[in-house]
């Protein structure tokens, strides 16, 4: 599975879970941990748990290792590795606080609609 393919699976798991504001910010040239970081957000603990565990199961599912899995006994914001594509999933006060897309600003954004449009 290619990254593209691979960034797309994580988005449509997301959706699947009904995540809020969902994003991709391309990270090539930028960052040397992964090509995507995915950030979205869910409006409970339960909800960014459910996000959390979908997309790993979604990825362990089509073979895709997940490299490391933090933070989901506390579901305030999820990290799941999938290597090229980093999924943070946030609940929605920790996203305001952390404000990754603001931290990496020079990245450029892709709304998760376009992903999923682009790639169905």
């Amino acid at each position: 599975m290619d990254t593209k393919e691979l960034l797309t699976l994580a988005v449509k798991a997301i959706d699947d879970k009904n995540g809020h504001q969902t994003i991709a910010m391309d990270m090539q040239g930028i960052s040397l941990v992964a090509d995507y970081f995915v950030v979205t957000h869910g409006n409970s603990e339960t909800q960014v748990e459910a996000i959390a565990r979908e997309v790993k199961n979604a990825a362990q599912e089509q073979g895709i290792e997940v490299k490391r899995l933090e933070g989901l006994s506390e579901a305030r914001w999820v990290l799941i590795d999938l290597k090229d594509v980093v999924v943070h999933v946030f609940h929605k006060d920790e996203r305001l606080y952390y404000n990754l897309e603001k931290l990496w600003a020079d990245a450029k954004t892709i709304e998760a609609d376009t992903i999923l449009q682009t790639n169905s």
